[in-house]
């Protein structure tokens, strides 16, 4: 869900944070450098009124349905250019072993480890959100895909997390305003090469473009159809095995069709146990949880917010934070934080929003640390990071 980032955080709001007496201690980063991922949610942010609290955080069991609505916007964008080369090989790796069952989240969160999710297929390593991506997430040995989902015109749930087609694909359109037909036919791997999905490139650096559009062939194993983007049906019923954190995108009013539809398909599909659905719109985490109100939700920008910054528990029934190490000079995941986040009976998945994180010294930091999930781009090396962390 990260990783040109959408965050709104109002300037009040952080600079009540930085001489907030949480703030104990911040996690620095042990590799300098900057690069925005694609934002997930529950980040800090929003210009949100919130009122300090002298209640203890408790634990929090997750039986009771979510009422606690939201009342602000996404606003911000955050570009932060990538300036840490990488190398993408169109090879297939060897396969790691695929649980026979999807494990529900309560078993993923009882697995007594660290748990890896592959950030939009992994999107530094891989193109954004493609079935190439996913599977090659799979092969890596990720724990739980991660997904970002939106309607386009004729209703059909794609995995997509700009409401435009132009950032990675060779079209221009809304999402909104396209039939699924028409956005099928792009190729989602255009403006991706080794170092950033941008656009300054020389041609030569696109190294999978054309995939899609059987200009270029694909990597042993693949077809076109591995770059396109796609239904959200057809990666959870290709990996059937697999845990699903899915970010429904958009705010409002806007957005609850997708919700719906989101938990009609999770139901279609027999998935509701082994997913966990949230949104920036804590209003949109509302509506989908009455929806389906057996699946996993967490928390979106308001209510981390007053947890961090107040120490406002979750509503009854959340018990996981999507959150970034730090934000503009904020230190969100502070040594207390995390500390009272356990104590609290909270767990705490990481999502980095600065590519100096995304590489094995910052995933064993971030371990270090005592985070409980790594939301990444580089799924191999967070897999083999967590395996060396826990001698498995």
């Amino acid at each position: 869900m990260k990783r040109s980032v959408v965050i709104a955080v109002s300037v009040t709001l952080l600079g009540s944070c930085a001489g907030n007496a949480k703030d104990t201690g911040p996690i620095s980063s042990p590799v300098a450098g900057s690069s925005a991922q694609t934002a997930s949610p529950g980040a800090l942010g929003a210009d949100t009124t919130m009122t300090a609290t002298t209640t203890p955080a408790t634990t929090t069991p997750a039986t009771t349905p979510i009422t606690t609505p939201i009342t602000t916007p996404i606003t911000t964008p955050i570009t932060t250019p990538i300036t840490t080369p990488i190398t993408t090989p169109a090879t297939t790796p060897a396969a790691a072993a695929v649980p026979a069952q999807p494990l529900t989240i309560a078993q993923l969160l009882a697995l007594g480890r660290p748990i890896v999710l592959a950030h939009a297929g992994g999107e530094d390593e891989h193109p954004h959100s493609t079935p190439y991506g996913y599977a090659e997430s799979v092969k890596a040995g990720v724990d739980m895909l991660d997904f970002d989902v939106q309607l386009t015109a004729d209703g059909v749930l794609v995995v997509q997390h700009d409401d435009n087609v132009a950032r990675t694909t060779n079209g221009t359109a809304k999402v909104a305003d396209m039939t699924y037909a028409a956005l099928a036919k792009l190729d989602n791997a255009y403006w991706f090469s080794a170092e950033c999905t941008c656009k300054d490139k020389p041609a030569a650096a696109y190294i999978l473009r054309g995939m899609r559009t059987g200009e270029v062939a694909p990597p042993a194993g693949y077809t076109p159809d591995d770059f396109i983007i796609p239904r959200f049906s057809d990666i959870v019923q290709r990996f059937p095995n697999m845990a699903l954190n899915i970010e429904i995108k958009g705010s409002g009013d806007a957005a609850i069709p997708a919700a719906k539809e989101l938990a009609k398909e999770l139901t279609d599909l027999g998935r509701l146990a082994n997913a966990v659905v949230t949104s920036f719109d804590d209003g949109v985490v509302t509506a989908f949880h009455e929806f389906a109100p057996t699946v996993e939700i967490t928390p979106g920008l308001s209510l981390s917010t007053a947890w961090i910054l107040n120490g406002t528990p979750l509503p009854v029934g959340m018990r996981i934070l999507q959150l970034p190490p730090e934000y503009q000079g904020i230190h969100v995941l502070t040594p207390k934080t995390i500390a009272d986040s356990h104590a609290a009976g909270y767990v705490i998945w990481v999502w980095p929003n600065d590519r100096a994180w995304e590489n094995p010294d910052g995933y064993r930091w971030l371990l270090q640390e005592g985070l409980d999930g790594l939301n990444i781009n580089f799924p191999g090396q967070g897999v083999a990071a967590v395996k060396a962390f826990t001698g498995g």
